[in-house]
């Protein structure tokens, strides 16, 4: 029987023709017509969407047929990714489409904004010559401050080397030896900030990196700097940024995302010194071209019943025994807690798997864990099957090791790392009726390991925990569960918190310093 493969959007003839080469029979519905994509999806075999077509519960049983489900592009906020596993459908995207057209984009904007494109070449097509009027500076032999070294800031560094420029970046979670084979030197933000006459940001959104150039940041640059961001709307703070601008301390700024999009009304857009393009990161051809050629060729593996290596969810790697299946949450959320805890990637991590679960292939578990030890830390969506991939590109060595006894757990997932400062850190796991968090550095605990969770390293005293409630309940956050260890009276002591909503990075520094907590991290494991 013929193969049907839904089309709810454009995808570029090159993909459909591909599709139709392997004898699949190609269909189109408007993604955005919901009973017409419900209806179409009851014979679909395969559907392929971008960002406009809902594929959520209610798509997926609609379809009893559907083997896979391919995003044209790099997010997935449109597809219910836990619905489609659960259903065993392979999903999969286009993860490296737009990384070449992102890092052109923002290289685009930093020239216009040098040498005043936008505004100059208005200004003559209204009618006036004012060449003295959009005076520039060059670029070269210049600072350039790149925020977030993945693989489009890396792409980034790498074109903006050609012009002659010192570079300069911010990552605490790229090795040193890694940058330095980019010819970029590493440093800390304050650094960069003070030292850049150009920056652009290259980081993903998240609670952590969300304003993360904001009024205290921007009172440290130099008056001629220019920042770029064509990255993800609000990791600079909108309105620090139209404040800067107007006192003259930041020069100019190339914008490309925005905290609200779409938007065509911002304080932003009124400074001539400002290029304002509406998320043109990803609109090229090529980067269009890329992604459906991409999802095409996975769409055509998972027909086939291939491997996929695209593919985003468990079943990318093949079928996961039963018994192992129900710890990927488990080892996920277990390398997210390490990176928070840690403070940064660390140089060798093992993941160490106890119980009778090592009977069967574990090797999901070292891949989940990877998952989560990456997911906060880079721009591009992460899966089971480039996790490894960014661990080369970062430089940490991971290994997997099994163990028969589990001890008094019926199985239990430990992450033991050592970070380049040589610090060590390990956090362990098991997984019962839900996944518990049961140890960090050698404090047992026996907390869900679920929500927003504050992690506070401090000398056990009287009174601590009363400071706690006290600031939280300040800024307005509410405790809903809390554990506290210690080795011994009057020793070093952790306090492991619930809490109900996302803590600001300027209230867990507050907190740590009312406490004189050594070390504080935040990990926020909503919707994993």
């Amino acid at each position: 029987m013929t193969n049907v493969v839904l089309v709810t959007e454009e995808l570029a003839e090159a993909a459909i023709d591909a599709l139709i080469e392997d004898h699949h029979e190609v269909r189109h519905v408007d993604g955005t017509d919901r009973p017409a994509l419900l209806s179409a999806l009851a014979e679909a075999d395969a559907v392929i969407v971008r960002s406009a077509t809902r594929i959520d519960a209610e798509a997926l049983a609609s379809a009893p047929r559907l083997r896979v489900v391919a995003r044209a592009g790099v997010g997935l906020d449109n597809v219910d990714l836990l619905a489609a596993t659960a259903r065993g459908v392979l999903v999969v995207n286009a993860p490296t489409s737009n990384i070449v057209s992102a890092a052109e984009q923002a290289v685009a904007l930093l020239l216009a904004v040098a040498r005043h494109t936008a505004t100059a070449s208005a200004t003559l097509k209204a009618g006036a010559w004012r060449r003295s009027a959009f005076t520039g500076v060059e670029v070269h032999g210049k600072t350039v401050g790149v925020v977030g070294l993945g693989r489009i800031g890396v792409l980034f560094a790498q074109r903006m080397a050609a012009f002659g420029v010192r570079l300069i970046a911010y990552d605490p979670y790229v090795q040193p030896a890694r940058a330095a084979q980019l010819g970029v030197r590493l440093t800390g933000l304050e650094e960069l900030l003070r030292e850049s006459d150009f920056i652009s940001v290259h980081l993903p959104r998240t609670p952590e990196t969300l304003g993360l150039i904001g009024e205290k940041e921007l009172n440290l640059v130099k008056p001629t700097v220019r920042i770029i961001n064509a990255a993800r709307g609000g990791l600079v703070d909108e309105r620090a940024l139209a404040d800067a601008l107007a006192e003259g301390r930041v020069a100019g700024a190339g914008l490309d995302v925005y905290e609200t999009e779409p938007i065509t009304d911002s304080p932003l857009f009124g400074f001539p010194n400002v290029v304002a393009t509406p998320h043109l990161g990803a609109s090229t051809f090529e980067a269009q071209d890329k992604a459906g050629m991409a999802v095409a060729r996975s769409v055509r593996l998972a027909l086939r019943g291939e491997f996929v290596p695209d593919a985003v969810n468990v079943r990318a790697g093949g079928a996961v025994d039963e018994d192992v299946r129900p710890l990927l949450p488990l080892a996920e959320r277990l390398g997210r807690v390490f990176t928070a805890v840690a403070g940064g990637i660390a140089a060798r991590v093992t993941v160490e798997v106890r119980g009778g679960v090592v009977d069967h292939d574990v090797t999901v578990l070292e891949l989940a864990t990877m998952k989560g030890l990456f997911t906060p830390v880079v721009e591009e969506p992460v899966t089971y099957v480039n996790a490894p991939h960014l661990a080369v590109e970062r430089g940490v060595e991971v290994e997997l090791a099994t163990v028969e006894d589990a001890g008094e757990h019926a199985n239990l997932i430990t992450v033991r790392g050592a970070l380049p400062d040589g610090r060590t850190v390990a956090v362990a796991g098991t997984m019962a009726t839900t996944a518990k968090l049961v140890e960090v550095d050698g404090f047992t605990l026996d907390l869900a390991l679920d929500g927003v969770l504050l992690f506070f390293r401090y000398t056990d005293r009287p009174g601590v925990v009363g400071r706690i409630g006290t600031k939280l309940g300040q800024a307005d956050v509410n405790i809903a569960a809390m554990q506290v260890a210690r080795l011994a009276a009057g020793g070093e002591a952790l306090m492991v918190l619930t809490v109900d909503s996302p803590v600001d990075p300027d209230v867990l520094t507050t907190v740590a310093s009312g406490i004189g907590a050594s070390r504080a991290a935040v990990v926020d494991l909503r919707g994993d």
